[in-house]
């Protein structure tokens, strides 16, 4: 078998191995040991289906927002609030705040939403904890500076105005293809949770959850209830949507909203139509929140109804209960862990055809997506599926990157029906392609979803309106066409890698790698910790990329540069550090 190790990297190694211990041999025998216990913790955490699945560490605003639903839903005694109340004590920094990442400084919407989380537990407002996370929101400019989400958390419970959010007039959801814009010009993620967002600005519901709760200490001035906060004009696009917005606003003052009850038919249409069986929708849980929200509090299902109490459940999988905390994912990833686990696992010398390797390869053949979900829209050539997503349930939107890393943990592995393996990986791989996008890259889950000006509009002050291609991705399928070519042993598979996916194909994809490359040597990767991410990522593609030897320059400069984000210890450092370092290295000494 061909793999990284053989390949070797175009440069001086000799010159970044002075730390290393001499004792090679000895080194030699503390990695099969340490491989080896690693394969035995892996085995012991396979799921008897098959699968492996572990936490998803996120942030504390899932958490937050999920006090706030329960209190929203009247089910306080549901949830053990107790537990909550330690796990965001406990995240609290120093600087009074709550952090997004770890060293960030800490980060104003979770620290606002934090703080509001603890309120509605019944912590006063003197409590210590709360009056230094006061003090961090007001240094950082209070709630007038805070996201669209966290202002729509606290619209909900009245401590907001609705007339200060951006307008979403309903008559979106049904803009025709041919328009400069419809909801499927926006990221899976975003279009989701936005149509339902379009529900919820149109009732702008208000929840009382208590006689004297107001955040009025989170502003920075007084009378702020009264005055529109919008985000400042950053550029002439974003004056053009303010001014837009300001239209749109008064239009609706007057009662002018056209198609009103149509879109917000369409709109409900929409997301009952993308719910699962499981009560899934959309896979993460903003788009869950929303929903449990709107079928309950705006189309009147009861909670125990079936299909509200399904997504109520399919929620509580979000949930994890430790003895003494309780925290929220962002998502649950057993098709990611049951690929990387897999790979692992031949990679460290388990035989291909071992039962455990078997085991997962029929689960994640039987998770394969055939449904044409909303990628359909840009391709509507591509007849059926072939990728697999990112959770247990989340047919309309399988991405590219599971599909990528999937497809190489089931070429690396012998299953007993070895047609059926390969029909599969024929499948996704032919699904990959159709979803290329013109720049010649992959974004995560739809072909040239790349509208920028998008990025301009109040709503997006996230940025995460749209999925453009990115380095890691792309990557990641070169670095899957790479695998496929070189490590495939059934002849008629190998024969048919280029009728899936054409050398002219990855050609484009190669050069959309070669132009990102950043002046430092590194690239910058979306869906990781960015640039050690981005740049791991593109050097294992180009190292394994047709026709070998091909980029030895490109790999040179991303290799040098990776050498040197290594500290003595051996880590590499944060991509803060990174960030600073790569400008104020001289690459060329």
């Amino acid at each position: 078998m061909d793999t990284m190790a053989s390949v070797m990297l175009p440069y001086n190694q000799d010159d970044y191995m002075e730390d290393l211990s001499h004792d090679h041999r000895n080194n030699k025998t503390q990695l099969s040991k340490a491989m080896e216990d690693s394969q035995k913790l892996l085995l012991s955490l396979q799921y008897p289906e098959g699968y492996w699945w572990a936490e998803l560490e996120a942030n504390v605003t899932l958490t937050a927002h999920t006090v706030v639903l329960y209190k929203i839903l009247g089910i306080s005694e549901q949830l053990p609030f107790h537990k909550i109340e330690k796990y965001l004590r406990r995240m609290q920094c120093s600087h009074g705040g709550w952090e997004l990442s770890y060293g960030d400084g800490g980060c104003l919407n979770c620290t606002i939403e934090s703080y509001v989380a603890l309120r509605l537990l019944n912590v006063p407002k003197t409590d210590p904890a709360l009056q230094s996370a006061k003090l961090f929101i007001l240094s950082r400019g209070g709630v007038d500076k805070s996201r669209i989400f966290t202002k729509i958390c606290l619209a909900l419970m009245g401590c907001y105005k609705w007339s200060n959010l951006p307008a979403l007039p309903p008559w979106i959801t049904l803009l025709p293809s041919w328009f400069p814009f419809t909801i499927y010009h926006t990221s899976s993620w975003a279009r989701a949770t936005l149509v339902l967002l379009v529900i919820l600005f149109d009732k702008k519901l208000v929840f009382r959850l208590g006689a004297d709760l107001s955040f009025d200490e989170l502003y920075t001035k007084e009378g702020v209830m009264s005055s529109c906060n919008m985000p400042a004009s950053r550029d002439w696009k974003s004056s053009i949507f303010l001014g837009v917005d300001y239209f749109l606003k008064a239009m609706e003052r007057v009662g002018l909203v056209p198609f009103r009850e149509r879109g917000l038919k369409e709109a409900t249409r929409w997301f009952l139509a993308r719910l699962e069986e499981t009560g899934d929708y959309a896979g993460i849980y903003p788009p869950m929140f929303y929903a449990i929200v709107c079928m309950n509090k705006i189309l009147g299902v009861e909670l125990t109804d079936p299909i509200v109490s399904r997504t109520m459940c399919a929620l509580r999988k979000y949930f994890v209960e430790r003895d003494d905390e309780l925290v929220v994912q962002s998502s649950l990833s057993p098709v990611w862990d049951t690929a990387l686990a897999v790979r692992s696992l031949v990679e460290s010398g388990m035989e291909p055809d071992h039962p455990v390797l078997q085991k997962a390869g029929e689960w994640l053949l039987k998770n394969q997506v055939s449904l044409q979900g909303d990628w359909a829209y840009n391709v509507p050539f591509a007849y059926g599926g072939g990728g697999w997503a990112f959770q247990f349930c989340n047919r309309w939107y399988p991405d590219i990157d599971d599909t990528a890393c999937v497809v190489m943990a089931l070429n690396g592995i012998r299953m007993r029906d070895e047609e059926k393996k390969c029909g599969a990986i024929r499948r996704a791989v032919n699904w990959i392609r159709h979803l290329q996008s013109t720049p010649g890259g992959w974004g995560a889950y739809d072909k040239d979803n790349d509208k920028e000006w998008l990025k301009s509009t109040p709503i997006d002050d996230m940025k995460g309106l749209t999925d453009p291609n990115t380095v890691d991705v792309t990557a990641r399928v070169v670095e899957m066409v790479g695998r496929l070519k070189r490590e495939c042993t059934i002849m008629s598979q190998c024969s048919l890698i280029d009728t899936c996916m054409p050398p002219d194909s990855v050609d484009r994809a190669l050069a959309y790698l070669k132009y990102e490359q950043e002046e430092e040597g590194c690239w910058f990767g979306r869906w990781g910790v960015n640039y050690i991410y981005g740049t791991s990522g593109a050097l294992v593609a180009l190292a394994l990329a047709p026709p070998r030897g091909a980029y030895k320059e490109e790999i040179r400069r991303g290799a040098k540069w990776l050498v040197r984000m290594q500290n003595k210890a051996g880590s590499s450092m944060s991509d803060r550090e990174a960030e600073v370092y790569i400008k104020s290295v001289n690459y060329d000494a």
